[in-house]
């Protein structure tokens, strides 16, 4: 990729929003005359209990594909102005009752009324994740979960990627407490895309060692979709797409923030962040903050687990203008991490050893333990990212271009005599498109044509080189649709893809280390779908689709170890793509007892990428620097499983839900490998049993309290993969966790949110079977291999909102 394109496109999608912002001191007529809707609507009304009639304050009304909203007022009335003409799709929410969401026609002003009822559960939400435009959670044809910021503040977890484990077939990756990579159903790694205000997030997360590189405390909101989206995001989302959201426009005429604050007792992780937001005739922003510190964690097998320990420093935000042509915006956002990579190496009498200079060896101390800063070997990871989000609207049409730039720099650090200097370091940029044009609903279709591409660059500048410098270029062209016919909603589509990825001759020293070459993937994928309600209780889901993934730049060139492994990998330059076709079906049944919902999936996949160990010409294990020499190869294979949901809330004791989550997925390889046909890294299967009760939900000086127990149960996981001593085995575990969350009121308004929870509290040493960890030294005085999870934990949160109007 050439510097002076990336310049050039980095200048364009930074100065297309401040032209636009000029709009302000001309006419907006004459201005936008040629993209501009035939007229603006202003949309208007009242909310209220629809048990008690009483109007309902703090309301959200907001349209996604508009990025605009407002806000009830003490009497219950909002008014949203701007509306272009068309069909746009509104969602109406309040914490503690059920969201609504529906279609709205404006030609004209429009003005509506809605009376909202305490929530059960959430079945009528919005989403974006893997359609062309906002959508209603009800009308996807594939399973999406959904959790909201309140979610993530009720309940706790090491990281927001193990946040999202609580939903059924989600699992995370892990490396210690500040590295987790999410699965679903089964598949991780480039096999998921991770979207971040609608750009995918590129920071060589095809390692192990390497975490999502998102600022937690920044999410707004978090969509998972389950299943193959190659359709709207190209090459990698064959297990689907997890999509965090951080920046969202608040209502006019206000200006809205929160302080926030977490203390962690296991490794003292103490949590920082702030955020300030406005909306002002048009121009919003929001700029947020945050710092984040752990020492070692512990539990009681190994004590305290020497350089678990990590720091974040983030910032971000953005800036933009809504107007009747559409809107505009600039996003930015700062990621900044040092952690420490945990060996896990001990002496002779169990003690955890660190590296100190001069080559030789010591036992971690107290001060070790305590700390924030990592030791030799850790890692420092700087991600930016600027984001240029556009819409215009043309009659009733609509056209989006969302540009990403990003550069993401990662040094790992292996060298104790001088710990700066750097031994692996990779500077990654990427630049993301997706230009998409929405035509105007006819005869209840709606459907969007789309083109977007990525362009990267990745540039060795560290000592070692483990892969070669390169270029990659994607390129795909799509068409979505989706047909509303009362009850029926029918959606689908087709996408054609090409991938060209150029390796650079790269020396290491005055070797070299990787040869030139170059490779292409082109790849035909689509999906057809359908979501049926067969009554205002009953939902039932059905989707085929196909998926695609190109070899990712180390399965293909790969050549080198990283620090903290005992694997030294070769790529392959003969892979094939990665094809799958999945089958999905779903059934969803709510009333006023039970919500209970249940997903099946069968995937079938092609040229399934794995690892597998090289022999040694003289037989046994092929071994480089002592580290065991792998390789990538392909087979076919399947996966299958299914997700069952069962939430119980007898009326009239709408206060209690027995919520039961389970899932499982089986993998398999078509023929053996080495004796074995499980596929690598699938989860174990789990069952969540939580007992919540909520209370107070209109309280005067304390309101939405929620009360829980819940047990966390794991099972044994018996089908690894075993060939080449790639996996072990894992015993099952159970954990208690409790909570409680609580809003301090006054005159109405909450003054702060507090959340107290325990994790682990009967203090379980556990092993989790996707814990890279597990594969760590034995300890020789114990005999158990590999490092163990973290135990009992404590933690307390507390968020201050801030709210101020503006004079219109």
């Amino acid at each position: 990729m050439k510097k002076g394109f990336l310049k050039g496109t980095v200048f364009i999608f930074l100065v297309t929003p401040v032209f636009l912002l000029a709009q302000k001191k001309f006419s907006e007529e004459k201005m936008f005359h040629v993209v501009s809707a035939s007229g603006k609507s202003i949309f208007s009304g009242k909310i209220s209990d629809k048990a008690t009639g009483k109007p309902l304050a703090g309301v959200s009304v907001y349209f996604n594909d508009l990025r605009t909203g407002a806000v009830t007022d003490a009497d219950g009335n909002f008014s949203v102005a701007n509306i272009p003409s068309g069909k746009h799709l509104v969602e109406i929410s309040y914490v503690g009752y059920s969201t609504v969401s529906e279609y709205v026609e404006f030609n004209n002003d429009v003005k509506k009324d809605y009376s909202l009822s305490l929530a059960v559960v959430e079945n009528d939400a919005v989403i974006v994740t893997g359609v062309s435009s906002a959508t209603q959670l009800k009308k996807s044809p594939v399973a999406v979960s959904l959790i909201r910021k309140q979610d993530l503040f009720n309940g706790v977890a090491p990281n927001l990627i193990e946040a999202l484990t609580k939903k059924g077939g989600i699992a995370t990756v892990s490396t210690g407490p500040a590295i987790a990579k999410p699965v679903i159903r089964g598949l991780g790694y480039n096999r998921v895309v991770v979207l971040n205000d609608g750009v995918r997030q590129e920071g060589q997360q095809w390692g192990d060692e390497h975490g999502i590189e998102i600022d937690e405390l920044s999410v707004s909101k978090v969509e998972i979709l389950k299943g193959p989206s190659s359709l709207i995001y190209g090459s990698d989302a064959m297990a689907g797409v997890v999509n965090i959201i951080t920046n969202s426009p608040i209502a006019n005429n206000t200006i809205n923030g929160n302080l926030f604050s977490n203390y962690q007792s296991n490794n003292r992780l103490r949590s920082f962040h702030g955020n300030i937001a406005g909306n002002k005739n048009g121009f919003n922003w929001n700029v947020y903050g945050t710092y984040k510190a752990a020492a070692d964690y512990k539990n009681k097998y190994d004590g305290y687990v020497l350089n678990s320990k990590f720091k974040d420093r983030n910032f971000g935000g953005y800036a933009g203008y809504n107007g009747s042509w559409g809107f505009s915006r600039i996003i930015f956002s700062k990621f900044n991490q040092t952690l420490g990579v945990i060996e896990g190496n001990r002496d002779d009498e169990g003690y955890f050893i660190k590296t100190v200079a001069g080559g030789g060896e010591a036992r971690g101390s107290f001060s070790d333990f305590k700390s924030i800063i990592p030791l030799v070997p850790f890692q420092d990871i700087k991600h930016t990212k600027y984001i240029s989000d556009n819409s215009f609207n043309i009659g009733k049409s609509r056209l989006t271009a969302v540009i990403g730039f990003q550069e993401n720099q990662r040094v790992e650090h292996g060298n104790a005599d001088n710990p700066s200097a750097a031994n692996l370091s990779f500077d990654l940029k990427t630049v993301t498109e997706n230009i998409q044009f929405h035509f105007p609903e006819k005869n209840n279709w709606r459907t969007s044509i789309g083109v977007s591409g990525m362009q990267q660059n990745n540039t060795n500048k560290g000592d070692e080189k483990l892969i070669p410098n390169y270029d990659l270029t994607d390129e795909g062209v799509f068409i979505f649709s989706k047909k509303q016919m009362d009850k029926l909603t029918l959606s689908g589509g087709i996408r054609f893809d090409t991938r060209t990825v150029n390796g650079k001759k790269t020396m290491e020293g005055n070797d070299e280390k990787f040869a030139s070459f170059s490779k292409s993937f082109s790849n035909l994928s689509g999906s057809a779908g359908l979501s049926y309600e067969a009554n205002k209780n009953v939902l039932l889901r059905f989707n085929l689709a196909r998926g695609y993934r190109a070899p990712s730049l180390p399965e293909l060139a790969s050549n080198g170890e990283h620090e903290g492994t005992n694997r030294y990998e070769y790529g392959n330059l003969n892979l094939k793509s990665e094809t799958s076709l999945q089958v999905d079906a779903g059934l969803e049944v709510n009333n006023e007892h039970i919500s209970f919902q249940v997903n099946v999936y069968n995937n079938n996949i092609s040229n399934f990428i794995f690892y597998q160990k090289l022999e040694s010409v003289f037989g046994g294990d092929s071994l480089i620097n002592n580290a065991t020499a792998f390789k990538f190869q392909q087979q076919r294979a399947n996966l299958a499983g299914i997700e069952l949901n069962l939430d119980i809330h007898p009326h009239p004791l709408d206060w209690l839900h027995i919520e039961n989550t389970f899932s499982v997925v089986n993998g398999k390889f078509s023929k053996l490998i080495d004796g074995i046909k499980n596929i690598p890294l699938i989860p174990a299967a789990r069952l969540i049993t939580q007992l919540r009760g909520d209370f107070l939900k209109k309280g005067k000086m304390i309101r939405n309290v929620s009360i829980s127990a819940e047990l966390d149960n794991t099972f044994k996981q018996n089908n690894a993969f075993t060939a080449f001593n790639t996996e072990t085995s894992t015993k099952g575990y159970s954990l208690i966790n409790t909570g409680i969350n609580a809003e301090l009121v006054s005159k109405n308004k909450t003054i702060c949110s507090v959340s107290f929870h325990v994790m682990n509290v009967t203090d379980v040493a556990y092993q989790n079977h996707l814990s890279r960890l597990k594969y760590t030294a034995e300890n020789l005085v114990t005999g158990r291999t590999g490092v163990y999870n973290m135990g009992r934990n404590f933690s307390v949160k507390i968020n201050i909102p801030l709210e101020f109007k503006l004079k219109s």
